[in-house]
């Protein structure tokens, strides 16, 4: 058995370490109107009749794919996804970036390369790029770090914080392209060291893509579908599925539960994965299982929905929410047993 934290990430640690932060820090909200915390994807500050939306992330260890394979003209497309696809979880439109580049030494193609997949991130989600920090730090940073912090804004009466989610609504799965960004110390885990493959290898479950390209496929970023859809259907709740798979729906409501019973095939790369011993629940505690997003709407809207998401992205009913004290995410996996996260 293979599992995340013998890949050298541990979840269970990760969240006493943000709780430890976060505790510190939590008095700092009394110095401005804070209309959701940063727990919820995406903290809102008051502006007038408006809502500032801040949002930060980074690659992660897709990096080390990237530097595998000599190739980082995509994960500047990561770094973008990962920011803007946390800020539309409030109901904001991203509007602008900023980007931090730690290296070890500097390196012009490589910064081409990453400038490139940044360009290309801004132009799916339609956002500018202000400006950033390059910092060479070559007893911290081996190779380089990336990372970005991006801003949004709401109508105070646009805000999506997950408060109406209620018995009876559906859950829409927006399909991701792939691994995205999450979850890649275990994967490179499971084909670097427990299946023994390299890069160029072909994906054993499926030969037309190397492992490499399957692993560095970029995230998929949401920003057109979700606005489209926000301007035209009455949503109770959105979520990105990144790190911590689909526990991250427990973040936008108290007292309900979502049974996850109708998902889309995962793509070959998770298949191969599970194959090499990560168990089920493992599996949809880490990666995002081939849904990188969710949107919950009453029943009625889901039709509405699915037509204007659809023009975006594939999409479909996976599920439903019910009132229930136990705060459950309970799951059909794709061998048809269940799981409970």
């Amino acid at each position: 058995m293979v599992t995340y934290s013998e890949s050298g990430v541990d979840i269970d640690l990760e969240e006493v370490t943000v709780s430890a932060l976060t505790k510190k820090l939590k008095e700092t909200l009394q110095y401005q109107d804070i209309i959701t915390e940063s727990g919820h994807f995406a903290a809102l500050v008051r502006l007038g009749n408006q809502g500032l939306a801040m949002s930060t992330d980074g690659v992660g260890s897709k990096i080390l794919v990237a530097e595998l394979m000599e190739k980082y003209d995509t994960v500047g497309i990561d770094c973008v996804a990962m920011v803007v696809n946390d800020i539309i979880c409030v109901g904001a439109r991203p509007l602008a970036m900023v980007d931090y580049l730690a290296v070890e030494k500097p390196d012009p193609e490589a910064a081409g390369q990453i400038a490139a997949g940044l360009a290309e991130g801004c132009r799916q989600a339609n956002v500018a790029m202000i400006g950033g920090e390059t910092a060479s730090l070559p007893e911290i940073v081996r190779n380089f770090d990336l990372a970005a912090t991006g801003i949004g804004l709401v109508d105070l009466d646009g805000v999506v914080a997950g408060s109406k989610i209620q018995d009876g609504d559906v859950i829409l799965g927006l399909e991701s392209s792939g691994i995205h960004s999450n979850g890649l110390s275990l994967a490179r885990r499971v084909f670097f060291e427990e299946a023994n493959l390299k890069v160029n290898d072909p994906l054993p479950t499926d030969e037309n893509i190397t492992v490499g390209e399957a692993l560095l496929e970029p995230t998929r970023i949401y920003v057109k579908a979700i606005m489209d859809l926000l301007d035209n259907v009455e949503v109770h709740g959105l979520a990105h599925i990144t790190g911590g798979g689909f526990t991250n729906l427990k973040r936008l409501k108290k007292g309900v539960s979502f049974r996850i019973d109708n998902l889309p095939s995962p793509q070959p790369i998770f298949e191969f994965i599970s194959s090499q011993g990560v168990e089920f629940e493992e599996m949809y505690r880490v990666f995002n299982m081939g849904i990188g997003f969710t949107v919950i709407l009453p029943p009625e809207k889901a039709t509405e929905a699915i037509k204007i998401l659809e023009k975006y992205h594939p999409v479909q009913v996976i599920g439903t929410v019910t009132e229930d004290p136990e705060e459950k995410v309970e799951v059909k996996t794709f061998h048809g047993g269940w799981v409970q996260l």
